[in-house]
């Protein structure tokens, strides 16, 4: 084999490889199934959680994680995927992780949705390598009329987290402290 050949067959090969590596999840069905599922979660969250139509509407953008599975005997950890929509589309797919230590045994899973209120929020969560939940963003919760408990205090908040769907053996489904990193589903 001659020089040149050996060269190109190693350019070929190399650029092959390098494509199909940064080809990770292109026309894999894992966005689509991402989407029924948030499709879903919308709908379930302004069926059953009064407000959160007004709160969408006011805000630049949604992140809906549809189910968040947590475990934990002693130590646990928490995982699922979700989508960011502005504008009710689509703009990219996200991961959240946590892990917890302490008095805790049992299992549950949940929904939750992030709701950001101003354009910087937005921008700063989506310029973020791995964005961490934590104080900016303030807990709407539902009272005794299904009805969103938004104070001024909350309203002005750059992130609005609303937590619903729960099911399980776990007492109270707490997201601060996930990590959100994008994904390619």
């Amino acid at each position: 084999m001659s020089i040149l050949s050996r060269r190109t067959f190693l350019a070929t090969t190399g650029s092959a490889t390098l494509l199909a590596a940064c080809g990770n999840g292109v026309n894999s069905q894992g966005g689509a199934k991402i989407d029924a599922r948030v499709d879903s979660a919308f709908d379930f969250m302004y069926n059953n959680v009064g407000g959160t139509t007004d709160l969408a509407n006011k805000a630049a953008g949604i992140l809906m994680m549809p189910l968040v599975s947590e475990a934990g005997f002693g130590i646990g950890g928490s995982y699922g995927r979700g989508a960011l929509r502005v504008n009710d589309v689509t703009v990219d797919y996200y991961s959240t992780t946590a892990a917890s230590f302490g008095f805790q045994i049992g299992a549950q899973q949940y929904a939750h949705a992030l709701f950001f209120m101003t354009e910087q929020a937005l921008s700063d969560f989506r310029r973020s390598p791995g964005w961490t939940l934590g104080a900016d963003a303030r807990y709407a919760v539902a009272n005794d009329a299904g009805n969103l408990g938004v104070d001024t205090t909350t309203a002005l908040s750059p992130v609005i987290a609303v937590v619903f769907g729960q099911a399980g053996l776990i007492a109270g489904a707490q997201i601060e402290g996930n990590k959100y990193n994008r994904i390619i589903p």
